[in-house]
């Protein structure tokens, strides 16, 4: 059990990954406003504990701007046309971080930018936390296979609540009430109890 690696986050330790959620998407990905809630979420817990937050944008003069109820219009977007999260930009922020041991990973689409983005930083060496809640796809079966996909490879499936009280870890952290309402009340449904039954072959969560 000593040498069992148990995924541990910190926010000194930690970044978060916000990846495409635009406008195109809206109405083509499943549970679309669910997910941007419960990212929305999550980047406000982040805000409030000092994690450091990299927001992605596929081909934006395609797919449109980030959505503005993920609450990021103060944060830069990095455009990209590769998959993955992991191009030049984001590359000088990780280098900016030496000491970053995991990354805390929402968006869409599970099968294509999330997953490519986990395979990519999880070759790097870190932890890689993919929120359930907060990611999704056009198609259930894509968004199944790839969150088996992930767990096969190394990832961490957790759901936003979890994530949010790893970071915190003792309800007498300083900033432990300005989170709590952000894990008070349920996270919306986002499609996932369907999907439960079918990821144990493939993993589990």
């Amino acid at each position: 059990m000593a040498g069992r690696h148990l995924g541990r986050v910190s926010p000194g330790g930690s970044m978060l990954f916000l990846c495409d959620m635009q406008e195109r998407f809206r109405h083509s990905v499943a549970f679309f406003p669910q997910i941007v809630a419960v990212a929305a979420r999550v980047l406000q817990g982040c805000r409030e504990l000092g994690v450091p937050v990299v927001v992605t944008e596929q081909h934006p003069r395609v797919l449109g701007p980030t959505v503005p109820e993920l609450g990021a219009h103060d944060l830069p977007k990095h455009p990209k046309t590769c998959f993955s999260m992991v191009g030049p930009a984001v590359e000088e922020e990780l280098r900016a971080r030496p000491h970053l041991s995991a990354a805390l990973l929402c968006g869409i689409e599970t099968q294509a930018c999330v997953l490519q983005t986990a395979l990519d930083l999880l070759e790097r060496g870190l932890d890689v936390h993919v929120v359930v809640d907060a990611c999704s796809s056009r198609s259930q079966v894509d968004r199944l296979v790839a969150l088996g996909r992930l767990r096969q490879s190394g990832a961490f499936l957790t759901t936003s609540e979890s994530l949010l009280l790893l970071l915190l870890r003792d309800a007498a952290h300083p900033r432990f009430r300005q989170v709590l309402p952000l894990i008070k009340e349920p996270a919306p449904d986002s499609g996932l109890l369907p999907l439960l039954g079918g990821l144990g072959p493939l993993g589990g969560l």
